[in-house]
């Protein structure tokens, strides 16, 4: 069952990724909670369905956040017709395909790194600005089990994911004191379709990443999303520039 957090109602939460996964997750469950959330990502996947669902606060851009120009247009857009951003929600990415070092040239490393680092770097330094004026705004990036030991991915995405957390942990002390909320989570094995090749065919691949999960399964987008809001709210107002796993005990081993 949700919970229902009251000062989420009415707040404007800019979420990347949201049309499928857990980004996707992220912007139902804030729209449930009576925010105005507006959504950016290449594809329409799931953001059609929430236009619909949530006529009035929910609003979609279709771009490619690991462009400059497109990050500005949103974050104009975004101003224009919801207010300007107290949450930020850095959710977007993409995988390497577990390559390691030899299999990953240069166009693959510089891919994942303008998607997955670059373009939160460029976002958040747009939106901080606002939120210090107001002094107040929260930042909450998408890591990885990935950026905490090896084996969630390959080299590029694993050094990728390491990078997200140094800027959260750095941001976070920067701005700490002028109000500003930065942390960050590590979701292990999340069921969505940037995944889809792990259960391709017989899903051994999936079968054996549940295996290796203490808990013995996958987790759903709706329990990072979960996560999210309560780091989110002002009850979470203390927990500054933390990693939170949501890992079903990966990490303990």
């Amino acid at each position: 069952m949700t919970n229902h957090y009251p000062d989420l109602a009415n707040q404007v939460v800019f979420v990347t990724g949201a049309a499928q996964g857990i980004g996707a997750a992220q912007a139902e469950a804030f729209l449930n909670q009576g925010a105005k959330v507006f959504g950016v990502d290449l594809k329409v996947g799931k953001m059609e369905e929430l236009a619909k669902k949530y006529p009035t606060h929910f609003i979609s851009f279709f771009g490619d956040i690991s462009q400059e120009e497109v990050i500005e247009q949103a974050i104009t857009t975004c101003h224009e017709r919801a207010g300007a951003i107290s949450i930020l929600l850095n959710t977007a990415g993409i995988l390497d395909g577990y390559k390691p070092l030899l299999e990953t040239d240069e166009t693959l490393w510089d891919r994942i790194y303008e998607v997955n680092v670059k373009s939160l770097f460029r976002l958040t330094k747009k939106v901080l600005p606002d939120m210090l004026e107001k002094q107040t705004g929260t930042i909450i990036n998408m890591a990885s089990i990935a950026g905490m030991v090896a084996g969630g991915g390959g080299i590029a995405y694993t050094s990728a994911k390491h990078a997200i957390i140094g800027f959260t942990k750095q941001l976070a002390l920067d701005y700490a004191a002028q109000g500003i909320r930065v942390k960050a989570i590590a979701p292990g094995a999340i069921q969505t379709p940037m995944n889809a090749a792990d259960f391709a065919g017989d899903g051994e691949m999936a079968k054996w990443v549940a295996e290796e999960t203490p808990v013995k399964r996958w987790a759903q987008p709706e329990e990072v999303a979960e996560l999210t809001l309560f780091l989110a709210t002002p009850q979470a107002s203390y927990i500054h520039g933390a990693i939170v796993p949501i890992d079903g005990g990966w990490l303990l081993k």
